[in-house]
């Protein structure tokens, strides 16, 4: 049988707490960062957890992690 591939690009976008849930970086905090305010790049800086609705997407492209 053929083993089950992860997508890498995921792999390296997402990680898994250790309680089962997939933590993401924020959009938005790349470039453009002159015009917008201080307390807006330091809440984009965070991480935040990967949406229900896209978690089952998640979970296919990383077939590996438990």
């Amino acid at each position: 049988m053929p083993k089950i591939k992860t997508r890498k690009a995921a792999a390296k976008r997402f990680r898994l707490t250790g309680s089962g849930k997939f933590m993401r970086r924020r959009a938005g905090h790349n470039h453009l960062l002159e015009h917008k305010t201080s307390k807006r790049k330091r809440k984009l800086a965070g991480v935040a957890l990967v949406d229900k609705r896209d978690l089952v997407n998640v979970r296919l492209m990383l077939p590996n992690t438990h």
